[in-house]
This record gives C-alpha cells, sequence and structure tokens, in this order.
C-alpha cells in the first residue's frame, strides 16, 4: 500500500490490506452516530450496531498498530447522550487496547479574572474558543471531546515537551528535579481552537489541523515513520503529517470529502515549496 494516499475505501477493508505492526500512529475521529449530515454514511444506526462496529476498527486497527505505538481517538458525546465516548471507549478496553492517557480537548473555555492570580498583564475575565450556544434549560454547552490515548500494553513513552508550554512562574524552574528548563508538560487538558471558516463548512464534524499535530508530536516525531487516519474525511491529519514531515495513509469512502482533502494536500504542499524556495532565495 503506497504512502501518502487518500484511499477511496472502508476502512476496515483498508486496514485488512495493511502489513501487520506497519503502523506507529493512528489518530482519527470517526462518527458519533448522533445524526450528522455526512453525503455518504448513515449516523443514525442503532447503538448497538455502532458500538459493534467501532468493535471492529478497535480490533482491525489493533492488528496494524505497532507494538510501541499510539492511537489517539478523538470522540465526543451530545448533552442529551454523554456516554458515546465511554461506551466507544469500552469496546476498545474489550478488543485489548489500553487506556495509556484520557486527554480532553477544551474548545471554549471561561476563567474569571479573580481565579487567575498573580498575572498583572490580565486586566479582566477572559473567554477563548468556539462556542455554539444550546437551547436548553437542562444541559450545559458541551465545550470539550475526549480523546483517548490507547496503546498495546499502557507503556508506550511520549515526548511530553515536544508539546510543552512555558511556566507561567518563572520560580518553579530549578524547584522541582523535573523542571530543569521553562517548558512544562501541557498535561491532559489541551486547548485547541478551530481555525477560522468564514464560508460553509464543507464537512459537518472536521477537527481542527492542531489536533492530530499535537497528537503526532506527543507520541514522538522521530519515532514516527507512519500515521494512518482510517476515517481522513477533508484531511486534517494528512495536513499535520505534512507540516510534520512524516509519512500518512488514510482511508474515506465519501469521494467528495476525499477530493476535497486532495485539493487541500496540494495547497498545502505547494505552500510549502514556495517557502522553501523562498528560504533559498533569501
Amino acid at each position: 500500500m503506497e504512502r501518502n494516499r487518500i484511499y477511496e475505501t472502508d476502512c476496515l477493508d483498508g486496514m485488512e490490506a495493511m502489513e501487520a505492526g506497519s503502523v506507529d500512529v493512528i489518530v482519527t475521529s470517526p462518527p458519533y452516530n448522533i445524526g450528522k449530515g455526512y453525503t455518504t454514511y448513515d449516523d443514525t444506526i442503532t447503538r448497538s450496531d455502532y458500538l459493534d462496529w467501532m468493535g471492529e476498527v478497535a480490533e482491525t486497527s489493533l492488528r496494524v498498530l505497532s507494538d510501541r505505538g499510539s492511537f489517539f481517538l478523538n470522540i465526543g458525546g451530545t448533552p442529551k447522550d454523554p456516554w458515546i465516548p465511554i461506551d466507544v471507549a469500552g469496546e476498545f478496553r474489550k478488543k485489548g487496547y489500553h487506556l495509556q492517557n484520557m486527554i480532553h480537548w477544551i474548545k471554549s473555555i471561561a476563567i474569571p479574572r479573580p481565579d487567575m492570580g498573580s498575572y498583572n498583564n490580565i486586566t479582566g475575565d477572559i473567554a477563548v474558543g468556539h462556542f455554539k450556544p444550546i437551547n436548553s434549560k437542562r444541559f450545559h454547552n458541551d465545550c470539550h471531546e475526549f480523546i483517548f490515548h490507547f496503546s498495546k500494553q499502557g507503556d508506550v513513552p511520549l515526548d511530553k515537551l515536544a508539546i510543552g508550554v512555558p511556566y507561567q512562574d518563572k520560580s518553579n524552574i530549578g524547584r522541582w528535579k523535573a523542571a530543569g528548563s521553562d517548558l512544562r508538560d501541557r498535561g491532559n487538558t489541551w486547548f485547541i481552537p478551530y481555525e477560522t471558516i468564514n464560508e460553509r463548512r464543507p464537512h459537518p464534524a472536521v477537527f481542527p489541523i492542531g489536533l492530530p499535530t499535537l497528537c503526532i508530536k506527543d507520541h514522538g516525531v522521530e519515532r514516527c515513520s507512519l500515521v494512518l487516519d482510517p476515517f481522513m474525511g477533508i484531511g486534517s491529519t494528512a495536513l499535520a503529517c505534512i507540516r510534520l514531515g512524516v509519512d500518512y495513509i488514510g482511508f474515506e469512502i465519501d469521494p467528495s470529502y476525499r477530493a476535497i482533502a486532495l485539493d487541500r494536500i496540494c495547497a498545502e504542499e505547494k505552500s510549502l515549496r514556495t517557502r522553501a524556495e523562498q528560504n533559498i532565495l533569501f
């Protein structure tokens, strides 16, 4: 199977055709079965059929993942049905995956100024991220999704400082044995904003390029020869791989989404070539 290609095929068939243990990182976001308006896929199957399917995805992906590989599964629920991601994670557990890290993708966060402590450069409350109001008196807005980090044995080493953040309180540097530089573990709460899109979204449930970028860097780019996205959609994982210089393979059953992904990949590769030429000139 050729690298750096998106195959128009069902992910189960695609993974069956791959060599066992050939993938270092899988990062993907499957349909959540919440009635999204996909062009081809029916997102309204029964819960039992959906979980059986997710079990098949888990079992098939476990075969192609390397023994020291990472599977980052992004999935969320709804205010009415918050059990969806937990139920899906349970299917992965049944098939042999270990849940090594439970990461929270924070889409929107609000912090009142009195709760911030001594940050003199911040003078008022802050509220950042994507927020879409809901008409409900029962539920809070759902401002996060899960990124389940699965591995085969639960002992895969990570390159945590590759996605590290600076210390706000610089006195922490050197105070702890692990704090030898101005960079700390990001932790398991990742604020990842959406890119601004002014026109109609071409896909009803796309994640930002920053999400697969963080996942791949967290696993360790130098230990990553091949990334797989079984539900490639419009190509966010492929774009992240191109920017990081890592090979990818993707599967996507919808020809219209695949076409958009290929257009985005062409534009990204052209942009990279242009920047490289400018660097040579200057």
